[in-house]
């Protein structure tokens, strides 16, 4: 009896990710996209790099333990936050006062670095953009400021558009949705980011796609969406996947931390599994907090993947 063939599945491919002023080669190693918050109150390490000096220095720092390219944020987002509302509690003046001089300093140490700007504000996107950021990563998809996808087509920039589901303030008190019905309110509202993208001239090959875990989704959710992660490279872009430290992970160890959410700075060994789990579900950038141990796992994830 002959081996049955396996079903086709999509798989991630190598492409190109064109930039504002590069381009950078996806598919063939995971690129790993080290997280810098400058930020008072971000879920993940509230305030440790607030200080510009301490950002540049940790910026610096991750792209010396491995870092591809480097992610600037300087709004939280966490569930519950009034990020995206009218009235954000950080304004585009105090998001650019906080980013700016982080973004000028790491320039000033590593020029030829790769810099994204986490920012849904086109204002704050415009500046950056002017001041040598390569990419706009914006978390709502092109959904909560008109004027950016503007911004980006202008600049000719890179953009990474993730899927948000309703606006933090509201995630806590979304109905649950299954898997199916989850896969397909991402997909369409992805496409629905590509749409807007192509309607502002921004062109395809300067997008990546991220599915948004914890963004709108509870707790199991993401597993459901992580499980089939690989479907969405149906809508021709390579992903971005962010799991790092996310809230679900600790509530899933909460057996083996006495009933209770495991701390953010006891995620890191969950936070490594969830992020292979992604790469061997087709991502081909992972966003992390820890650069290092990402770096030396994405090594093995591909390994597999390439003996595949």
């Amino acid at each position: 009896m002959g081996i049955p063939a396996r079903d086709p599945v999509p798989t991630r491919s190598l492409c190109s990710w064109r930039l504002r002023t590069r381009t950078l080669e996806l598919g063939r190693r995971t690129l790993i996209m080290g997280v810098v918050n400058i930020t008072p109150d971000s879920f993940s390490d509230g305030g440790s790099f607030f200080a510009p000096e301490a950002a540049v220095a940790h910026g610096v720092q991750l792209l010396d333990e491995g870092a591809d390219l480097l992610d600037l944020g300087a709004e939280s987002t966490r569930p519950g936050s009034q990020a995206g509302g009218d009235s954000p509690a950080v304004s585009a003046a105090e998001e650019q006062a906080r980013l700016l001089p982080v973004l000028a300093g790491i320039l000033k140490t590593r020029p030829n670095a790769v810099v994204s700007v986490d920012t849904y504000k086109a204002a704050t996107a415009r500046a950056a953009l002017a001041a040598g950021a390569e990419i706009v990563n914006d978390v709502s998809g092109f959904t909560w400021d008109a004027a950016l996808a503007g911004v980006c087509a202008a600049a000719h920039c890179g953009v990474a558009l993730m899927h948000t589901r309703g606006r933090p303030g509201e995630w806590r008190t979304q109905p649950q949705l299954e898997g199916d019905a989850l896969l397909a309110t991402v997909r369409s509202g992805l496409a629905a980011s590509l749409a807007t993208a192509a309607g502002a001239g921004i062109a395809v090959e300067a997008i990546v796609l991220d599915p948004g875990y914890g963004f709108g989704k509870r707790f199991g959710e993401n597993f459901s969406l992580l499980a089939r992660q690989r479907e969405l490279l149906s809508l021709g872009r390579p992903l971005l996947a962010g799991l790092s430290r996310k809230s679900f992970l600790g509530h899933t160890l909460a057996p083996v931390h006495g009933d209770h959410s495991a701390p953010v700075d006891a995620r890191e060994t969950a936070s490594l599994a969830a992020m292979v789990a992604a790469i061997l579900q087709g991502a081909s950038v992972v966003r992390v907090h820890e650069v290092q141990p990402a770096v030396e796992a994405a090594r093995i994830a591909d390994a597999v993947l390439n003996a595949d």
